[in-house]
């Protein structure tokens, strides 16, 4: 019985997580970053950021659901390279029920030695909130995880 009532708990997916990909391509000379959030956090977060508490994300009047994720990610995630405020190219998103899988790009990137990510995706609704950020650049995945109290992490590479 124990074990039923978990899985029913485990399915309204009470863990608020983000997992953000950060992978440098060689032949791109970019930086590759894919988001995965939960479709009903994202649009809550959203709502609370417009003070629209109707708006259907997937179906937004008046404006494209590529944009309003565009602007919010545009406010919740930040990438410096060797201390340098990068551009985030927003390059679109699809549905992967019950996330969204959002794209974006870093172009004209050479090289660098520290890289420091903001992530406070999600962070306005949860206090437990664990944005999740793994970078491959030069070797072995680096990971890390981001909270509310700390919403940013510089790594060095050799």
């Amino acid at each position: 019985m124990i074990s039923i009532l978990y899985a029913c708990l485990l399915a309204l997916h009470p863990v608020h997580l983000s997992v953000t990909e950060i992978t440098y391509s060689e032949k791109d000379k970019a930086l590759q970053i894919t988001a995965r959030i939960f479709l009903d956090d994202l649009e809550e977060s959203i709502r609370n950021q417009r003070n629209e508490p109707a708006l259907d994300l997937l179906n937004p009047k008046g404006i494209t659901s590529q944009q309003l994720i565009k602007e919010y990610l545009q406010k919740t995630i930040s990438v410096k390279l060797d201390g340098k405020m990068q551009r985030l190219n927003f390059l679109g998103f699809e549905e992967e029920d019950p996330a969204v899988v959002c794209y974006l790009e870093i172009e004209n990137v050479k090289k660098f030695k520290t890289i420091e990510v903001r992530n406070e995706v999600i962070m306005d609704l949860h206090h437990d909130q664990s944005n999740i950020v793994h970078v491959t650049y030069k070797g072995p995945v680096k990971s890390f995880r981001l909270l509310r109290s700390k919403p940013s992490e510089e790594i060095t590479f050799n």
